[in-house]
């Protein structure tokens, strides 16, 4: 069963979130050079969501597109569900990242719609889809859901496209769905070293340029992962009571590289929603990797400034399909925001050889 759904919080909601940002304490700044996000920065957001964001409009924006709820393995998934006015459209499923949301994919929305059918759900414990009850939603299970999802939408044959842990999402769907799945498309390729030097020595030096980054970034960035995939709970205790820390925390993944506005909102419903703590729980429930390579046809979009780097070598490992990869001299980890056409444009070229 189908829900129309629409985003609608509470004014008292808005009136308590107003109240603890005018009541923020701000700490002091700490001496030295990559510590953490700027306490300045996070200060400038503060003022800013305290004194001139507006939510309703983005509330507003939200509820343009059509929006439901449906009950999946026991638990309420919310979606955006754009129908194309094309008959022979594609069907294409988007699954954002964290900290993000649904909003993570409104600018791709007019720029694809003429030529997919576009479902964009929130994860569950993200946003406006329903809290875990019980352990276990890991990406394979959200996978699932997702396959469900589609059936019950009446798509025989679809596509999949992630960012973040959503292309992690994405290709377990495919795993899952190949018979449905004609193909996945992701902004990242989640394929680390297996620790063998003979596999390091056959990287050429632009990959080993790749890997030399995301090591410094697992060492020097990663904290972040280490605390959600181990303490989620001892961290939403925090996050629930200080929209200022929501808003600190959620930022060490966005940077400048987005607008205030767009770090504003997934911010606001991380805190509107409660799911500060529920979001951690896909990095907590056991994601181990498969035992073998994925088979349905894969291909990459990835930008420049990405904070982690795919590298062709040990994707071929993990992926045996890859017939597409694409790399970008410029965007970065949030591509549908910092670059949505150029995104939209690589999607276009992916599923148009797989219809």
């Amino acid at each position: 069963m189908m829900r129309p759904y629409w985003v609608e919080i509470a004014q008292e909601s808005l009136d308590d979130l107003a109240s603890r940002l005018a009541a923020t304490r701000f700490t002091r700044p700490l001496p030295g050079h990559g510590l953490g996000v700027p306490a300045d920065r996070v200060q400038h957001l503060v003022e800013y969501w305290r004194d001139g964001y507006d939510w309703r409009a983005w509330e507003r924006r939200i509820n343009v597109h059509p929006q439901f709820l449906t009950e999946i393995d026991g638990l309420d998934v919310h979606f955006l569900h754009i129908r194309s006015v094309r008959s022979d459209a594609l069907p294409l499923i988007l699954t954002h990242g964290w900290p993000m949301s649904v909003v993570e994919f409104l600018p791709l929305i007019d720029r694809l719609s003429d030529a997919f059918h576009l479902v964009i759900p929130s994860v569950p414990g993200f946003g406006f889809s329903g809290v875990p009850r019980e352990p276990g939603w890991n990406r394979r299970r959200v996978a699932a859901a997702w396959a469900e999802l589609m059936c019950r939408l009446g798509y025989e044959r679809y596509g999949a496209h992630g960012n973040d842990v959503g292309s992690l999402i994405s290709i377990e769907l495919g795993r899952l769905d190949p018979r449905r799945v004609v193909g996945v498309h992701v902004t990242q390729i989640f394929s680390l070293p297996s620790g063998d030097p003979a596999e390091r020595a056959l990287l050429g030096s632009g990959d080993r340029a790749k890997l030399a980054a995301l090591e410094r970034f697992m060492a020097g960035r990663s904290a972040y992962l280490n605390l959600q995939a181990t303490q989620p709970q001892t961290l939403a205790h925090a996050l629930a009571d200080s929209p200022a820390g929501q808003l600190a925390w959620n930022l060490q993944l966005f940077g400048d590289a987005v607008s205030d506005d767009y770090i504003l909102t997934n911010a606001a419903i991380y805190w509107l929603t409660d799911t500060s703590g529920s979001s951690a729980l896909i990095g907590y429930h056991g994601n181990r990797p498969p035992a073998e390579p994925s088979s349905v046809p894969l291909g990459l979009a990835c930008f420049a400034d990405d904070f982690f780097p795919s590298i062709r070598p040990l994707a071929d490992r993990d992926h045996s399909a890859i017939v597409h990869w694409n790399a970008y001299d410029k965007g970065g980890h949030h591509a549908a925001q910092e670059e949505p056409q150029l995104l939209a444009d690589d999607l276009r070229m992916f599923f148009t050889a797989r219809r």
